[in-house]
């Protein structure tokens, strides 16, 4: 069985893990988790030397000519290619050498304030609103919970007791109804990565010098039982992630404010801080200088000064 795939898929996950762990002990990034088989999204290594591409079409080793949806560059340097599957579509992905673009940047420093009322309140006012509040993405969650029931049902149904344990048999139907769920997951997150891809983009299309976004312990926020499906939703680290390449393309600074920085709790006008701030308090009214104001507003103003003075 090795045979029907490139000795390079599995030298190269070899590779993979072991770039894991060197980036762990540079304190880079956490530790790698052990990923199981059947959770772990279908993705395989193209070896580099061996890619190549026509008009319209690309040769991968053991599969032969495929062809594209879009036109792969032609006559450049490739870098790492990887052939992933959603549940529904093949996708291939090279790294291209591109130049920086040279940007005229305006004299602004601007503070994003994430949260869960609103995915991001800038300093210059603008609001980006919360994606799964909307009708659309409400019914699809509707649909899925219905299908999952669904499933569980015809589990049940099709239980059967083998001695002192239960042994679930899958049926036809079942698999049907599993791959209507997964195109369901899929379309979620197709729309929240589209709106976060907009959110950011339109964030740095406005040429700050700089912005500000805060260190959010999101492993922390998921804990809280309450919360944690909001804040998963909301994918914060993903935000994270493509405001930081997309401002480096840009050649915008990126400022990531402490942790324990208090946004929130600070008056924006007289700089005090109101320890008494709660989460459902969603107006900040400082106790010194009398001014009202939105809260998330408040906190993108404080992170926009952020270590200016």
């Amino acid at each position: 069985w090795l045979n029907e795939v490139s000795n390079n898929v599995t030298k190269q996950a070899v590779k993979d893990a072991c770039n894991a762990y060197k980036r762990f002990f540079k304190g880079l990034a956490k530790k790698p988790k052990f990923k199981i088989r059947k959770k772990s999204k279908p993705s395989f290594y193209n070896d580099t030397s061996k890619l190549k591409v026509k008009e319209k079409k690309v040769l991968i080793e053991k599969v032969g000519w495929i062809k594209t949806n879009e036109q792969i560059p032609i006559d450049v340097k490739y870098n790492n290619p990887r052939v992933t599957y959603d549940n529904k579509y093949w996708y291939i992905s090279v790294g291209v050498e591109v130049d920086k673009k040279q940007e005229e940047l305006t004299d602004i420093s601007l503070g994003i304030d994430l949260g869960l009322k609103d995915l991001a309140v800038c300093s210059d006012g603008k609001v980006f609103k919360n994606i799964n509040k909307t009708k659309e993405v409400k019914n699809l969650e509707k649909r899925l919970k219905q299908k999952q029931r669904q499933i569980s049902r015809k589990y049940e149904i099709n239980k059967i007791k083998k001695g002192g344990s239960c042994q679930f048999i899958k049926t036809k139907n079942i698999e049907k109804l599993e791959n209507t769920t997964k195109l369901m997951h899929r379309k979620l997150t197709n729309i929240r990565d589209n709106y976060i891809h907009q959110v950011t983009t339109s964030i740095v299309k406005t040429k700050p010098y700089r912005i500000v976004i805060e260190d959010l312990n999101v492993s922390g926020m998921i804990k809280n039982k309450h919360l944690s499906d909001s804040v998963r939703k909301q994918c914060f680290n993903k935000f994270r992630q493509y405001i930081t390449y997309k401002a480096e393309l840009y050649g915008i600074g990126l400022v990531i404010a402490d942790r324990f920085y208090p946004s929130s709790k600070t008056c924006s006008e007289c700089g005090s801080i109101k320890k008494d701030l709660k989460l459902k308090d969603r107006v900040y009214r400082c106790p010194h200088c009398g001014v009202v104001i939105d809260r998330d507003y408040n906190a993108s103003l404080n992170l926009s000064m952020y270590k200016l003075a």
